[in-house]
């Protein structure tokens, strides 16, 4: 089928032609915006989350802040749990940075005595939380949801062009298929 169409035409739906339909014309703008906003709008929202997470990730590591908690019970060993774990949750306790006590679950090595020292991460209201992410991990993480985010918002124009190029298309043929009911009984005269 290749070899029937000749050389391509750049702008082809924009020049001069007499056989040139609306609908060619009107199909190369649908093309041509889908491609626009495929290409900028998926780079402008994937820069954009990129940003966003890159900024949250570099407050938590302002505001998150290590602290030391002690365990308030002993740990039993490995061999003395069901599953045979070397990490398990414990209770613990720490004071925040305004000095008020706080307690929780935290994960320590199994057999580990009552009053044994352990690093634990608090937000500024002295929750647990986990280790804030550094600034080479935040720059990963931030990097693949942008890049999901921007192929994902970049995902809808390309769908929407691909869906209105198709109903035109479709439309297009039900013409041709008019016109070939009207003017195909008068071609078959001509030739026989």
């Amino acid at each position: 089928m290749a070899a029937f169409r000749g050389p391509k035409r750049w702008l082809w739906r924009w020049r001069g032609n007499p056989l040139r339909r609306r609908s060619d014309a009107l199909e190369g703008w649908v093309l041509l915006a889908a491609w626009v906003f495929t290409v900028f709008g998926g780079v402008v929202t994937g820069l954009a989350a990129t940003q966003a997470v890159e900024d949250g990730l570099a407050r938590q590591r302002a505001a998150w802040h290590s602290a030391t908690a002690r365990l308030t019970e002993d740990v039993p060993p490995a061999s003395a749990t069901r599953s045979g774990a070397r990490v398990v949750w414990a209770k613990a306790r720490w004071t925040t940075t305004d000095g008020a006590p706080r307690s929780g679950q935290v994960r320590v090595r199994a057999g580990s005595a009552a009053g044994t020292p352990v690093a634990v991460w608090t937000d500024p209201e002295g929750r647990l939380v986990g280790r804030p992410a550094t600034v080479a991990q935040a720059r990963v993480r931030a990097s693949l949801v942008g890049a999901l985010v921007g192929v994902s918002a970049a995902g809808i124009p390309f769908v929407t062009g691909r869906l209105v190029r198709a109903r035109l298309e479709r439309r297009r043929m039900e013409q041709w298929d008019a016109e070939w009911q009207r003017i195909g009984p008068l071609w078959g005269r001509m030739t026989s």
